[in-house]
């Protein structure tokens, strides 16, 4: 495991300098396997064959619960059926484990904001009320945070040697599957409304790696008032799901935070750190998909690439629009004015941005939060494109990196990273994975082979991606993405448009903008000048 300065070390303790991300890494260990799932359908499945293996202690670590909602299985009149047939809501199902695991602790923490909504969640707050009365249950709000942030992370850790971390959380409107089907009668919120289509993703890990996590979640857990928990005892095996094949195996995860000062616990911006590198390391292309695209730092890092005389492709996959109104005045203003400045230093026609539809047109929800790197970095974690992610909310981001592998260890991380990105793509076109390689081939690029298929298809009939719409902000739209109001970079500048005034225009996203189109506006003039 690496140190806790950052510092990469090799096997042999000598220091590894080559491709080191120390200045952006909290900790990097060893996973016996890791595995990506992808959408919450078969997380849900999944994560309770693994709580069902839990032997100390199951820690959940989340944005939000709801404690109804199905995670696959089991019964709902489970109270007047067998007792050995485990329930299928959340709620019920935690007290089915602990009672049929007397020595089982479940520890579940829960961003504080929002907690009187379980009053009005119909049952939830009878749930919330058993779990309260059962000594092996211990629920608590976390919220240790400055004013205006979040805790963000959603992480399960299981024993201290089966983990997950990523961008799905245990609540109402996640459930999907891949095949995103219109009107899905499964695809339904607890009182019985039908909501859109909603993609997400998160990586399951085993062995040094979840108990850094385990580390992390414990600390998390007495920052927000708990008892301190002890690790759990050394055991053999895991509560890893044994029918999930994994697609990496004895491989380095590395681990990145963002955390705001708050007490005696200082800032951390980690993930920020590693966004800006992992954008620099790119030689080919970069595959991301998030559910923003409004921070400052990252269109900067994008903007430098494209400048480039050769630059890689960036291909981003996104909602068409957030989820909310107040997401959307603070996230999709900000998208507009820092799409249009990546492209204005564009001159190679290597970005391209993307909403997902399926077939019968219906746009898809992107709430995952994943980057791939030349086939040779995977990052999945709770990290969105936006200045709250890398500066003010509690987050967490995982990701293996081949380039830190040797020999066929090495192209064994490539090959099973590359099968990861093909099968994304293949699910946002309605393709099968295996023809994706030979479509990026014959086009040259991800966005040529999109533009390609839908020019071909057309776009009922097959799901698929579809550009990003672009359009006119109003002055309000404009200020309020100038002034990041709605999604400062740092604690203190939550309120401080009071200060400088709404409309003044001297946010960081107003000068960014501004200085790229004067960029774009002198390279205009160079080539002109120059034929």
């Amino acid at each position: 495991m690496e140190d806790q300065s950052g510092e990469a070390r090799r096997a042999d303790g000598s220091a590894d300098d080559l491709h080191s991300e120390s200045a952006s890494v909290w900790v990097r260990a060893r996973a016996s396997r890791a595995h990506t799932v992808v959408d919450a359908g078969p997380y849900y499945e999944l994560i309770r064959e693994a709580m069902l293996g839990a032997r100390q202690r199951i820690l959940l670590i989340g944005w939000d619960f709801d404690t109804r909602v199905s995670i696959g299985g089991g019964r709902r009149l489970w109270r007047v059926l067998k007792r050995d047939t485990p329930p299928a809501r959340l709620g019920p199902f935690m007290i089915w484990l602990a009672k049929r695991n007397p020595g089982l602790e479940i520890r579940i923490l829960k961003w504080n904001f929002g907690a009187l909504k379980a009053v009005f969640r119909g049952r939830m707050i009878l749930d919330l009320a058993r779990w309260w009365m059962n000594p092996q249950i211990d629920f608590k709000l976390d919220s240790a945070h400055p004013l205006g942030c979040s805790h963000h992370q959603k992480i399960v850790i299981i024993d201290d040697c089966f983990a997950v971390c990523g961008g799905i959380d245990m609540t109402s409107g996640r459930w999907d599957t891949r095949d995103h089907l219109e009107a899905d009668a499964r695809r339904k919120l607890p009182g019985g409304k039908l909501y859109k289509p909603w993609h997400d993703a998160t990586m399951m890990l085993e062995g040094d790696a979840a108990r850094a996590l385990g580390d992390l979640g414990r600390a998390r857990w007495v920052s927000a008032g708990g008892a301190p928990m002890a690790p759990c005892a050394p055991q053999d095996g895991s509560a890893w799901p044994e029918r999930v094949n994994a697609e990496f195996r004895d491989v380095e995860v590395g681990i990145a935070r963002t955390r705001s000062q708050y007490g005696n616990e200082t800032e951390v911006r980690e993930i920020e750190a590693l966004f800006v590198e992992q954008i620099a390391r790119a030689r080919n292309f970069i595959f991301a998909e998030n559910q923003y695209f409004a921070s400052r730092v990252v269109a900067e890092a994008m903007v430098k690439r494209m400048a480039e005389p050769d630059p890689p492709e960036i291909f981003i996959v996104t909602p068409l629009s957030s989820d909310g109104w107040l997401q959307q005045k603070a996230m999709d203003t900000a998208r507009i004015q820092l799409v249009s400045a990546v492209k204005a230093s564009d001159h190679a026609g290597q970005f391209s941005i993307w909403n997902p539809h399926n077939a019968s047109d219906t746009p898809i929800y992107v709430h995952s939060k994943l980057l791939i790197v030349d086939d040779e970095v995977l990052r999945i974690g709770s990290a969105n494109f936006n200045n709250r992610s890398l500066g003010l909310d509690s987050e967490c981001d995982v990701f293996i990196n081949a380039l830190r592998e040797s020999g066929e260890a090495r192209a064994a991380v490539v090959r099973s990273i590359t099968r990861l990105r093909h099968s994304l793509l293949a699910e946002h076109c309605g393709l099968d994975a295996g023809e994706v390689a030979a479509l990026i081939d014959k086009h040259g690029s991800m966005a040529a082979m999109m533009a390609a298929l839908t020019a071909d298809r057309g776009r009922v009939g097959y799901k698929h991606l579809v550009p990003l719409p672009m359009r006119e902000l109003t002055e309000t739209e404009r200020a309020l993405a100038n002034n990041e109001v709605l999604d400062p970079e740092r604690p203190e500048e939550m309120l401080s448009f009071y200060k400088k005034g709404l409309f003044g225009g001297r946010g960081r996203g107003g000068r960014l903008l501004r200085r790229l189109q004067d960029r774009a506006r002198n390279r205009a003039r160079k080539q002109g000048t120059t034929g």
